[in-house]
């Protein structure tokens, strides 16, 4: 099933049913949740909702809820400039009719979460007509129950729920949507038919894509940019500028995915936060390590530009 413009291709059962209820949805008001790991997905789906909602011909605004508080609520609100005195509609306003997009909602600070569900609530009062979908690649429902975000937020979002498979899932999806993706860098570039060849696309399927779609899209055009010829082949991946963590092809006896010390200590740390829905001084216990040397990894983690720990609050 293929989405044009919006990266949404694939076969896998679970994709499907997530595109069908984004088609559900999309003929309605109600505000959605969309959850899924970093690059799965989230945005085109939500961009999908509001193409094939009656509001499509309306403006599609979003905000990234992981920039600092002060500039998040500008964006909402708006804001006065201070040289010109010009005001500046804020999304909610500048997208009345049509749909807001809050991505990330669970960087939210804890005060503008309250405050957000309160103006939400009152937008009929103002007489804004405004769609609402937010998107997260954390465990909500856990953040809630940790008392980390909003009970009241997370319910208004959460009248539906869309959960996106990551790529290392989708098996035989991942051949069709690096096609795709050739074909999309041939356009743009006016490259003639360039095409992929089994052996490459099955060695494709076997990289563990970490960041998912924005990974293999990135990777494909990387590759495609420095290779000769019409045909990636698996000479072309293996000289690709770009390393992909490849996955084990066999799992070793005792059930576990070989990895390098420092892949499985930040796996496991990660892990320990998701557990502990990122409370670090359990985790800290549950890991056995000081508080500190916690604190001290997170940050060598966040330096080396890795997303979970970056987006960590």
């Amino acid at each position: 099933m293929l989405s044009q413009g919006l990266n949404l291709v694939g076969n896998h059962p679970k994709f499907n049913s997530a595109l069908e209820m984004a088609r559900n949805v999309a003929v309605t008001k109600t505000p959605i949740l969309i959850s899924g790991e970093a690059g799965s997905g989230k945005k085109a789906i939500a961009s999908y909702i509001h193409q094939n909602s009656a509001r499509k011909n309306a403006r599609l605004e979003v905000v990234d809820c992981s920039l600092d508080t002060q500039t998040v609520e500008k964006i909402v609100l708006g804001f006065r400039d201070d040289e010109s005195g010009r005001f500046n509609r804020g999304v909610l306003e500048l997208a009345n009719g049509g749909t807001v997009i809050f991505a990330n909602i669970d960087a939210l600070d804890d005060i503008f979460q309250k405050r957000l569900y309160t103006i939400l609530q009152e937008l009929p009062d103002y007489e804004l007509d405004v769609r609402v979908i937010a998107t997260t690649s954390k465990n909500i429902s856990k953040l809630v129950g940790a008392g980390k975000f909003s009970r009241a937020l997370f319910t208004y979002f959460n009248g539906a729920q869309i959960d996106m498979i990551s790529l290392r899932e989708r098996g035989t999806d991942v051949e069709l949507i690096a096609r795709h993706f050739i074909n999309e860098y041939a356009t743009e570039n006016s490259s003639g038919d360039l095409t992929l060849c089994e052996e490459a696309a099955r060695k494709l399927s076997d990289y563990n894509w970490s960041q998912n779609l924005v990974e293999l899209r990135s990777f494909i055009r990387k590759t495609l940019s420095n290779m000769e010829g019409k045909t990636l082949d698996l000479a072309a991946i293996e000289n690709g500028e770009r390393k992909v963590e490849f996955k084990a092809s066999e799992i070793d006896e005792d059930g576990f995915k070989l990895m390098s010390l420092k892949d499985a200590e930040k796996l496991l740390i990660k892990k320990a936060l998701v557990f502990t829905s990122e409370n670090r001084t359990q985790a800290a216990k549950i890991l056995g390590v000081s508080i500190r040397t916690l604190r001290n990894k997170i940050n060598e983690y966040r330096g080396e530009g890795a997303t979970y720990f970056i987006n960590l609050r």
